[in-house]
């Protein structure tokens, strides 16, 4: 899940194709619906991203009472309106009303907290739930920005590496070579706050890790490196886990599905990050690697829609891809790695979706 940010934008207006008393105000390449008349392109407003969870005296100011998300109604997620994909609120809050919006826009002001709106946190389930502890030496998983929200992140024709996004729960194993060889396990939730999960041969992630040989491969990594810690980021997956499953049946012994998306590795006091496909020699499955060559913005966002890739029966819709430098570099515009997704509009505005993390 990318970060929470509420800032002001400048909007680029557009015509709404299927309304005439609705347009499309543009943030970044992100498409809003908003009232026709209200704004227009150059102007600055704020805009609310998917993910924020209002409080309720701005969903009425708003109007939305009773048209948002979650059990509350007062969470922001993509909708279709009158056929065109509606992502995050564009508005100008009574409560900014003193506030030089163009001004806020130029300094990337964040609005978050003077506005109350918080990050919605999913829940977690028993099953991805266990006993945890403190994990200093954990190596966290980075929150990866949405490329339509921030579309500079890569340079045109830059050389990228695209892979599938699953749709499971991200698994983080830490192996560190201190004490002859430790192993914390983790969850994105968990791991965020610093903390692993105790070994339990039950629970979800120990399973997907133990049944996968995964401390073993980490040990091996660790020392053709000559690293004093590695990290292996997967996505667990299969039916009982999300709403999509590829095929897999995680409610079964042998079968929960697990495939790497990243490796890292500490040496010499830095951490960096490799290609698990180069890294692994095939111990372990990868996420399916749909396009490597030059960046160009549409063909990502195209990549992003059709069949999952990971069954190889194209049994469901694609949550979307990954989008990374081919060569590891910062990114300026996120202050952390170039990397960035993807996601299917057909999966934002599917029905009866779970988004456990």
């Amino acid at each position: 899940m990318s970060t929470l940010r509420v800032t002001a934008e400048l909007l680029t207006v557009h015509e709404h194709p299927n309304a005439n008393a609705l347009e499309l105000a543009q943030v970044g390449l992100y498409r809003a619906v908003v009232a026709k008349g209200v704004y227009r392109t150059g102007d600055a407003a704020l805009y609310i991203p998917e993910q924020a969870v209002l409080p309720a005296e701005l969903v009425d100011e708003l109007g939305l009472t009773g048209r948002l998300a979650g059990g509350d109604a007062n969470r922001v997620k993509a909708v279709r309106l009158r056929g065109e994909l509606s992502q995050g609120i564009v508005c100008r809050p009574s409560a900014l009303v003193d506030v030089d919006l163009v001004r806020a826009a130029a300094d990337g002001t964040d609005f978050a907290e003077r506005l109350s709106i918080t990050k919605w946190s999913p829940p977690i389930p028993p099953r991805m739930s266990g006993d945890v502890e403190a994990a200093p030496d954990l190596l966290p998983w980075v929150d990866i920005e949405n490329l339509q929200r921030y579309p500079g992140i890569f340079e045109p024709g830059e050389p990228v590496v695209i892979t599938e996004k699953l749709h499971g729960t991200a698994c983080l194993t830490t192996y560190s070579t201190a004490d002859g060889g430790r192993v914390q396990v983790s969850s994105k939730g968990f791991g965020a706050k610093g903390l692993a999960l105790r070994r339990d041969s039950a629970n979800l992630y120990w399973r997907a890790v133990l049944g996968n040989g995964v401390p073993k491969i980490a040990a091996r990594i660790a020392e053709r490196l000559g690293a004093s810690r590695v990290g292996v980021f997967a996505e667990v997956y299969g039916a009982g886990v999300q709403d999509l499953g590829y095929g897999k049946n995680a409610r079964a012994e042998d079968g929960l599905g697990y495939a790497v998306f990243d490796i890292s590795a500490e040496i010499d006091g830095r951490l960096r990050w490799l290609d698990p496909a180069t890294v692994l020699h095939g111990e372990l499955p990868v996420v399916p690697r749909l396009f490597e060559g030059p960046y160009d913005a549409d063909e990502v966002l195209e990549l992003a829609s059709g069949r999952e890739t990971v069954s190889g029966r194209k049994l469901h819709m694609r949550e979307g891809v990954v989008v990374r430098s081919a060569v590891e570099r910062y990114s300026p515009v996120t202050g952390g790695r170039a990397i960035a997704k993807a996601v299917s509009p057909a999966y934002l505005t599917r029905k009866g979706g779970t988004e456990y993390e």
